[in-house]
């Protein structure tokens, strides 16, 4: 198989490109080396073209690097949660223009194949449950009860406090910022690219992504990173709210094993529509417990603030039971033994 494999020179791509390889996948890897991601003398890996998926509407520069391709698979995309709405040209740029102009491409080559990066932040807040009342979608919670240290959510019916639950690939998408919008987007451009193409299309949802090679103090997989950067600055991790929201950390290595298994079973899902599948741990844990696990390898304790910034999603886990059924895929990596070792692994950016 000849795969072409964007974003390659990046956090998770790299961890990608080395499991394909190992797999003895023929690969063609693209980056545009972006200065705000990889600093202004960046680590070009062997045999990668320094282009921009947002110019993939010029034959003379894809039509040659997608000659023989058999599939794609997409990880460029600007990542982290915009500080300001003047950010959100620079996501709808590079995710959305950058990913409708490489599926103009695949479809001018031929190429009908692709596994596409998505996120958890498609769903916005995660699943809930009410005792009285079901399965329910709470409302975003205010910032009167996040100043009263009131983290949890209500039912929209009783007003009493709910319990989390695991999100399936069915829940519906409620973007909260424009990273999350834009990964939305690419969604539904990959999917109308499929139905329109005949094509097949396996998106891939991650949930909090570590391992090393992390870039330092990440807005995207944030929680982790930033933790990771107070410890190698002696500092203790300081953690929101109580320190009780749950998420599913999932480790780089298991992120490529999911790449490769969704390449090597592309054909087995059915044509002219986009499969989208829930990629972590499997095994919920929540940030106090993250801060703890990593403060302690270096004899810190965390510091927990009861500060909170609005709009922050108060739990999201992970259904993970598709992803088994559909392309084989089982995390190996337990976040009790993988952020231990997250502790001392070295972060991109950061000083030998």
């Amino acid at each position: 198989m000849r795969v072409l494999l964007t974003g390659a020179a990046g956090f998770i791509g790299t961890a990608v490109a080395a499991d394909l390889d190992t797999a003895g996948v023929d690969l063609q890897l693209v980056d545009a080396l972006l200065p705000q991601v990889h600093g202004a003398n960046p680590v070009v890996p062997q045999g990668l073209s320094r282009l921009d998926v947002r110019a993939a509407d010029d034959p003379g520069v894809w039509d040659e690097l997608l000659s023989g391709v058999d599939a794609v698979c997409h990880q460029a995309a600007v990542v982290g949660v915009e500080r300001a709405p003047g950010d959100f040209p620079l996501y709808a740029s590079h995710n959305d223009v950058g990913t409708a102009a490489l599926l103009t491409a695949m479809a001018r080559a031929g190429v009908n194949r692709l596994v596409l990066a998505s996120s958890l932040v498609v769903y916005g807040e995660g699943g809930y449950r009410c005792e009285r009342h079901g399965s329910v979608v709470p409302a975003e919670r205010s910032r009167e009860r996040l100043q009263a240290g009131l983290f949890e959510n209500q039912c929209p019916v009783c007003g009493d406090n709910v319990q989390w639950a695991t999100v399936p690939e069915s829940a519906p998408s409620a973007p909260r910022s424009a990273y999350a919008a834009s990964k939305v987007a690419q969604e539904n451009y990959a999917a109308a690219w499929a139905r329109h193409t005949g094509g097949t299309v396996v998106a891939l949802r991650y949930h909090n992504v570590y391992g090393p090679g992390m870039p330092r103090d990440s807005s995207y997989c944030g929680v982790a990173a930033t933790f990771r950067s107070h410890l190698a600055a002696g500092r203790p991790p300081v953690v929101f709210e109580d320190g009780g929201q749950m998420r599913d950390f999932v480790h780089v290595d298991d992120i490529a094993t999911a790449n490769r298994l969704a390449l090597q079973s592309v054909d087995q899902h059915e044509p002219g529509r986009l499969t989208a599948y829930n990629i972590g741990s499997g095994q919920p844990v929540s940030i106090g417990q993250v801060a703890e696990q990593l403060a302690s390898t270096k004899g810190l304790t965390t510091s927990v603030t009861g500060d909170f910034r609005p709009g922050d999603v108060r739990h999201i886990v992970a259904d993970c039971t598709a992803a088994r059924a559909g392309i084989g895929f089982a995390a190996a990596t337990a976040p009790a033994r993988g952020l231990v070792a997250f502790a001392s692994e070295p972060l991109r950016g950061e000083a030998a």
